[in-house]
């Protein structure tokens, strides 16, 4: 991904539209596995970390996919297209829309204006809107806009929440907001994993999307083969796990890589991020993908490698789990992300609206990980919905549908071997090939059968 301070959250999705400085103005949203990267010189501002944010100045609305493509160069694209893409309709007409679930957003500061943003976005795409419930874990302190890493969560808040119910419209939306901004090593994590614990025990929430990261050398000990200190911070995710809850998180936006703990420059060699390499957590990588103004495909989904990369490679503190035993050929001994994949790329970012910020009001278009995790988190609760219970952990159901893909189109398992691949900054990265590949892990879906087979599952 993406940064454009070494103080905003690192792993979120990633950069957005280059566009012109007239008309574009970067809004610095955390980012996701490139912490402190400089943004692309052909931008013409510093792109955010985690979620690239930019405002088109003076637009009524979001544009169609051919003006952005006219204007700026790139696909954009709206939900209704999403959910053409995702084959999403058959769902809905069964009243599979998220109803009686929870989808849980976990992110640093927040968003003093998320359920406003919410309800304009519903209401442009003729979606019904739902009530935000906001949870303020610790000590928040208020809003400031002009505070670039508050500005940065606020936008990357934003894409969750409304990432999230564009794909399950009736699910009920939980958002954390904690007071200390997750950055680099444990800094903002324990306040994370605390709150998510104590919805956790309190049976809040069936799904936990997570769009941020720390590189897994940044941590205290890593240098020293001592990765307690990551370790200890998995409570909230094995308390997750006795109580049913699925936990997904972005893969990162830097490929293989990522950017140095001090902001400056990348790592020359691959890289992994927590808790996307956790083996509890369901890793979401990132696609592109290629539709036209219905939705429709006109080429297959391809590796999200622009702007940004999907993050993925092995991870250096935990072993390859046995749902993974599969795959050992290609991630070796050590777990591999990420697990599955979503739309991520900047060239087909997703329209947001932000009214965080009173001088930068108004449509934006994202990109990165950050995206594709909310996505994500929408298709299980779908799931959930059908199956009538909370799924817990996906992996095994995961790897199971992959196997059987091949000769079972009813897994709704879709693989993704364009053979390009997620190398970024110099480090190279994985090829979208013929089956689980560490660029876009099992592949994408399609959710009018992949819901009915995780359903069917465990």
């Amino acid at each position: 991904m993406h940064r454009v301070l070494p103080a905003a959250p690192r792993t979120r999705a990633a950069a957005l539209v280059a566009a012109l400085a007239a008309l574009v103005a970067c809004v610095l949203a955390p980012g996701a596995a490139a912490r402190g990267t400089r943004a692309p010189a052909a931008l013409p501002l510093p792109v955010p970390a985690v979620a690239g944010h930019q405002v088109v100045r003076g637009a009524s609305g979001p544009l169609t996919t051919a003006q952005c493509e006219d204007r700026y160069g790139i696909a954009c694209y709206t939900p209704t297209q999403y959910r053409q893409a995702y084959d999403l309709a058959p769902l809905y007409r069964r009243g599979i829309t998220g109803r009686g679930r929870t989808i849980v957003v976990v992110d640093s500061f927040g968003s003093p204006t998320v359920q406003h943003d919410l309800d304009v976005y519903s209401r442009q795409f003729g979606i019904k809107s739902t009530h935000v419930d906001v949870v303020r874990w610790g000590r928040v302190p208020p809003f400031d806009p002009a505070d670039e890493t508050m500005a940065g969560w606020a936008g990357e808040t934003s894409l969750d929440v409304q990432m999230a119910h564009a794909i399950a419209p009736d699910a009920h939306l939980v958002l954390v907001e904690t007071g200390v901004a997750e950055t680099e090593g444990t800094t903002g994590l324990p306040e994370m994993m605390d709150a998510e614990r104590d919805l956790v025990d309190r049976g809040v929430g069936d799904v936990v999307t997570q769009s941020f990261g720390a590189t897994e050398d940044t941590f205290p000990g890593f240098a020293k083969g001592d990765f307690s200190s990551i370790k200890d911070l998995r409570y909230a995710f094995r308390d997750a796990e006795r109580h049913g809850v699925t936990l997904l998180a972005s893969s990162g936006d830097g490929g293989a890589t990522d950017s140095t703990e001090d902001g400056v420059g990348h790592y020359d060699h691959p890289v992994n991020s927590w808790p996307s390499a956790d083996p509890l957590v369901t890793s979401v990588g990132g696609t592109q993908l290629h539709l036209d103004e219905q939705g429709r495909r006109t080429a297959p989904d391809s590796v999200y490698n622009d702007n940004g990369a999907s993050g993925g490679g092995r991870s250096h503190v935990f072993p390859r789990p046995a749902y993974q035993d599969t795959v050992w050929r290609t991630v070796g001994a050590r777990r591999g992300t990420p697990d599955v994949s979503l739309s991520a790329a900047v060239d087909g970012g997703a329209w947001t609206y932000t009214s965080y910020d009173p001088k930068q009001t108004g449509w934006s278009v994202s990109g990165g990980t950050s995206e594709a995790s909310p996505l994500f988190s929408g298709i299980v609760a779908l799931a959930d919905q059908q199956a009538g219970r909370r799924l817990g952990d996906i992996h095994q159901a995961l790897y199971t549908l992959s196997a059987e893909a091949p000769w079972n189109p009813l897994t709704g398992i879709v693989d993704v071997r364009d053979g390009t691949d997620n190398s970024y900054q110099g480090v190279t990265g994985y090829r979208a090939v013929r089956g689980y590949d560490m660029a876009t892990g099992v592949g994408t879906v399609d959710a009018a059968r992949f819901v009915p087979a995780l359903a069917a599952t465990g």
